[in-house]
């Protein structure tokens, strides 16, 4: 089968982890807009959550897509990773980074960090099995309470950092992997990726923010 041997591949591999990658960060502009919607008022916000759990069947077709594209792309990551090792077992004796940011040199930490907040943060405001008072349909009440709890805050705007750097890394390169962006004499010149990378971490980062500020109560 043709697909099989695209994802055994080095480049079905890229592939993978580029397309879930932009389909995770399209995700992440969509939940950002709507967790802003805090600022005006719990009313608004607890009505967008009824609204998308009023859709039934649609929201859970959502979470399973956004469920397979993280384990695909965690999974693809691994891989390279091991592919990558395996190609040099013995390290470089000198390193000479040229071409080079924090984020493509925090791109694993960073996603270890993202993948244990992804499972946090479902269990703290998804299910609230670790939410000190969850409250279920009362989204505004359950982001205000959850992020008074400052360790947690702390750990969101952690996360948030993490989050910011690795899109600013996985959206160029994955344009560049598709295609959609071609070879540029300024390697770092990324201003798409720059600007998805500040606003959605901003945005997410906002609210804990806010609540630790006293601005939403």
């Amino acid at each position: 089968m043709w697909w099989l041997s695209l994802y055994r591949s080095t480049i079905g591999k890229k592939v993978i982890m580029a397309v879930t990658g932009l389909v995770m960060a399209g995700f992440l502009v969509l939940h950002m807009a709507g967790n802003l919607q805090a600022f005006d008022g719990p009313a608004r916000i607890n009505g967008y959550s009824a609204f998308l759990h009023g859709t039934g069947e649609l929201l859970w077709l959502v979470r399973v897509v956004l469920l397979v594209a993280v384990a695909l792309h965690i999974d693809a990551a691994i891989q390279l990773t091991r592919i990558a090792r395996a190609a040099r077992p013995q390290d470089y004796a000198e390193r000479r980074v040229q071409v080079s940011t924090i984020a493509s040199r925090s791109l694993r930490w960073g996603g270890v960090v993202l993948a244990v907040f992804i499972v946090f943060h479902i269990l703290h405001m998804t299910t609230g099995t670790v939410h000190p008072s969850f409250t279920p349909g009362d989204v505004y009440h359950n982001l205000v309470a959850g992020f008074r709890v400052w360790p947690v805050a702390v750990f969101y705007l952690v996360a948030m950092a993490a989050l910011g750097l690795h899109l600013y890394h996985g959206v160029w390169s994955s344009a560049r992997t598709l295609g959609i962006v071609h070879p540029n004499p300024q390697p770092l010149h990324r201003p798409v990726a720059v600007v998805v990378a500040v606003v959605v971490a901003a945005g997410f980062a906002l609210i804990p923010i806010a609540v630790l500020a006293g601005w939403l109560r």
